[in-house]
């Protein structure tokens, strides 16, 4: 059953003593990270529904010389130790967190400007993937020390159909072939091996089947057996599903409000909408939550809403997302200034 009610939020003053985290050294970069103001006052908002309501983490994601992001325009990628990736466009490049929301470090400045942005496993390490906008529009792999290893096109790789100018989202299936969305160009999909080597292209421009209209993020679905790909077909306002050979499956989800990026957990994903909200959906692609749900329309899918214009807990234009192990959500708004939310996972209640 979908839902249809605006999310509820309660709203709780809390003293930052209880809550704000210590001034901490980081011992590899003798680097001093700064906390909120013990004196301060932060607002907990607790948003969503049933076994995905969540509460907000005040001062998550602060960087210690009280600068910005950047703009943010990309993705939200999660590590096997829980540190938080989150890309941007301006030259912090990739902002690495803890999960308490201490700034870790920032790295790989020649790969500013990722759009979408998957971590893959590979053997026992682990590797960034990201589509890449700005000035060089590839597909680049990174390693977690800030390392690029790959690019796309590189030597191995055939013409690409219709060309990669328009690359918005990546994913990288178990055998570790490499799917590009073109959401901003041909409306194509291309499939790439481990090397970078063009393996085939399909999809195109519409509303029908086989077709996208901004097929902007990308997610290897694993919750029905052989792996799929979700594609978020953003101006579509619907999920649909692929087989890892491009063939059609069909429709997954209707009536969202401009999807833009999915991540998994369990049998459930969640799904960045640029109109302004979170939203948590079951294999069969209803909506169960709806998180950080924006009531204010004028703020919807906007880039430049300051950061006094923002609330907590309320969302203007998620763009890139990802759970970790335990289902907390990280969510990053398409932003002038930057701007990524912590939302802590409730235990559920009899």
């Amino acid at each position: 059953m979908k839902i249809s009610a605006i999310n509820s939020i309660i709203v709780l003053s809390l003293a930052s003593t209880a809550l704000a985290h210590q001034p901490a050294s980081d011992s590899k970069s003798g680097s001093h990270h700064e906390t909120p103001d013990s004196g301060a006052f932060m607002t907990v908002v607790n948003t969503g529904q049933g076994a995905y309501r969540y509460q907000t983490v005040p001062g998550f994601g602060k960087i210690p010389d009280g600068s910005k992001l950047g703009p943010t325009h990309g993705g939200v990628a999660v590590d096997n130790q829980g540190l938080i990736y989150v890309s941007t466009d301006g030259p912090k490049s990739i902002c690495v967190f803890k999960p308490d929301g201490i700034f870790v470090k920032s790295m790989a400045p020649e790969a500013a400007a990722i759009h979408g942005m998957q971590i893959h496993t590979e053997g026992d390490k682990q590797f960034i993937y990201g589509a890449k906008r700005g000035k060089n529009k590839q597909v680049v792999k990174i390693d977690l020390d800030g390392n690029i290893l790959m690019t796309i096109p590189n030597k191995e790789t055939t013409q690409i159909p219709g060309g990669i100018g328009g690359v918005t989202g990546i994913a990288v299936a178990p055998d570790h072939s490499i799917f590009v969305s073109m959401g901003y160009g041909s409306q194509m999909i291309h499939k790439f091996d481990q090397t970078g080597k063009l393996l085939k292209s399909f999809g195109g421009a519409g509303s029908g089947d086989n077709q996208f209209k901004s097929c902007h993020g990308l997610g290897i679905d694993t919750r029905f057996g052989q792996p799929r790909l979700l594609v978020c077909d953003r101006e579509n306002r619907r999920l649909v599903h692929l087989d890892l050979e491009g063939n059609w499956i069909g429709v997954h989800a209707t009536g969202l409000r401009r999807p833009c990026a999915v991540t998994f957990h369990g049998d459930y994903a969640a799904v960045a909408e640029l109109e302004a909200r979170v939203a948590v959906l079951d294999k069969q692609g209803s909506i169960i939550s709806l998180v950080g749900d924006n009531p204010n329309k004028e703020q919807w899918a906007k880039f430049p809403v300051k950061p006094e214009d923002q609330k907590p807990g309320i969302f203007t234009a998620p763009h890139g997302l990802s759970f970790d192990k335990d289902g907390n959500l990280y969510v990053q708004d398409w932003n002038a200034t930057g701007r990524i939310s912590k939302m802590q996972r409730l235990q559920a209640t009899d």
